[in-house]
């Protein structure tokens, strides 16, 4: 990197703290967490993909696609149920939510079953989410430090302290207008990669062919048993309940949603993840497959790789001679103009940053409208002040998260993955049952939730190995959002038959009312449309590229 790489990153972080100036008019909860209603489709959407889509994509997928061993275009099978599982969104969880008028959706949590339960799920969103994103803001610390040669602490504060002062200062409209500016920076920085990868490609072989394995989108097996990994079976089914949960009863995602200015808003923005998503997923899973060719193909980029891997990662180094997230970073600094590798730097920053200030944003919501103002700690008059006080705990908080992961040999694309499949099932049992039954009871759901979270942990096989236990069943983490529903579902009923309670009155739960014609709506013919687009493009694509 030269100064004008090191200029374009500064000017850039120096405009995100602007940013956080600029929407610095904050006076309420509504306008703080929510921006005031006020918010449009583009941004929310934009905002949506930059959330799900920044670590994951530009480092450790295309990584999996390209170096990976076992790893390839089977990737594009966890992209498979979007679409279903946005319309499901659409037309039955969000409405409810959006109707209700409230800051946190475990408040809605409390208006059906009690307290307690908001407590359960507010408790297991924190832990969650600040988890998983020290996850991937250590992802892209240890990238940064590995090829600027920058000290891994300095690295985490760089990216944390922009992002928590304009999170900070600027509340739900900086987080989201962020987040728009950083998707449209990664990806550009998508577009840019695959372009000068498939140009260096083509000047170091003279036919391009990729390793047939890698092109393989479908495998048809069920995910249980070793080696049985990203069949279509479990990635359908189990995709499809953790896209629900996500999306839907995931306070970092659903909160953007509550700051729509209606439903139609909500509604677009959820048709535009349902189609672009996979767009742009196709994109940079090509990207990988692309520049994971030219590091087969290239003894020098292979032993940039190895020697960054050796120096910064020696037990990986010793497992599998390469780190293999280290691929598009060393990319970018090898084979990309001074400039290009400034902007595609702030693209790596960004996927960082995007995730991080929607986590702040959204666990500072929940710890204020959960605890501090449902124990009187918070009124109208202090809102704003206990707000920011909790944007700057968290910021903390993912910081030591992301420390915490600094011994991990794991997959970072799987430890993110892992962590929120434990969780995203049980909890998406929760809202459906809010919103649909009327026989189940607050214990009874609450027992539901903590046994189908602790039968979960067992059966995760990245959680195994943090726990230390070992019970001899291989089965994939995707499957564990389906287990985990089903089995919150089935103990709730169970127990609330066998202890039965007082059930509250519900007239405050704005239960949706629906007819065959709500699932005969355009977007249903879309989204639908789209994901048998999906399966049959899945199907040939080995042919197309082959």
């Amino acid at each position: 990197m030269n100064l004008l790489d090191y200029g374009i990153i500064f000017f850039y972080l120096i405009g995100f703290v602007f940013l956080g100036f600029f929407f610095k008019k904050n006076e309420t909860s509504k306008e703080y967490f929510l921006g005031g209603n006020s918010l449009t489709w583009f941004p929310l959407s934009l905002s949506t993909m930059a959330t799900q889509l920044s670590a994951i994509s530009f480092i450790s997928a295309p990584a999996f696609v390209g170096l990976k061993m076992g790893g390839g275009l089977k990737w594009l099978t966890f992209e498979m149920a979007v679409p279903i599982a946005m319309l499901f969104i659409m037309l039955v969880i969000i409405p409810p939510l959006f109707r209700a008028g409230i800051v946190s959706i475990y408040e809605y949590a409390e208006r059906r079953f009690d307290y307690s339960t908001r407590m359960i799920l507010s408790i297991v969103f924190q832990i969650n989410r600040a988890l998983s994103t020290g996850v991937m803001v250590y992802a892209i610390a240890f990238i940064l430090q590995a090829v600027l040669n920058l000290d891994f602490a300095i690295t985490i504060l760089i990216i944390s302290v922009i992002t928590i002062i304009y999170s900070w200062q600027g509340g739900m409209k900086a987080v989201v207008w962020g987040d728009a500016i950083q998707m449209v920076i990664l990806f550009i920085g998508l577009l840019v990669c695959l372009a000068y990868g498939w140009s260096n490609l083509n000047l170091v072989v003279e036919e391009i062919s990729f390793d047939p394995g890698r092109l393989q989108v479908m495998d048809f097996n069920w995910g249980i048993g070793e080696g049985q990994e990203y069949g279509m079976f479990p990635m359908i089914i189990g995709g499809l309940f953790l896209y629900m949960s996500y999306y839907g009863c995931d306070q970092t995602q659903a909160q953007r949603m509550l700051s729509a200015k209606n439903e139609g808003t909500i509604k677009k923005l959820l048709l535009a993840n349902g189609l672009l998503r996979f767009p742009v997923v196709l994109i940079y899973c090509i990207m990988g497959l692309v520049i994971g060719e030219l590091v087969m193909n290239t003894p020098e980029f292979l032993s940039d790789i190895q020697d960054l891997t050796a120096k910064h990662f020696p037990e990986e180094h010793a497992k599998s001679g390469i780190k293999a997230d280290l691929m598009m970073p060393v990319f970018i600094m090898n084979y990309l103009p001074h400039g290009l590798i400034g902007l595609l730097m702030i693209g790596i920053m960004s996927a960082a940053m995007s995730s991080l200030s929607s986590t702040i944003n959204s666990l500072s919501a929940v710890s204020v409208e959960d605890i501090l103002k449902r124990r009187g700690i918070v009124n109208d008059g202090n809102y704003m002040q206990y707000s920011r006080y909790m944007v700057i705990f968290w910021g903390v908080i993912c910081i030591g998260a992301a420390f915490l992961f600094g011994g991990s040999d794991s997959p970072v694309i799987e430890i993110i993955n892992a962590i929120g499949s434990v969780f995203y099932g049980p909890v998406l049992a929760t809202f459906v049952l809010a919103i649909f039954s009327r026989k189940v009871s607050s214990l009874g759901m609450k027992i539901g939730i903590i046994l189908s979270v602790l039968i979960n942990l067992i059966f995760s096989k990245t959680m195994q190995g943090i726990i230390g236990f070992d019970p001899g069943i291989s089965i994939f983490w995707i499957w564990l959002n389906f287990t985990g529903f089903f089995i919150a579902v089935l103990i709730a009923y169970v127990i609330s038959y066998l202890v039965p309670q007082v059930q509250k009155d519900e007239t405050i739960l704005n239960r949706p009312k629906f007819s065959m014609a709500d699932f005969f709506c355009k977007e249903s013919y879309l989204l639908f449309g789209f994901f048998i687009f999906i399966l049959c493009l899945c199907a040939y694509l080995p042919k197309l590229l082959g």
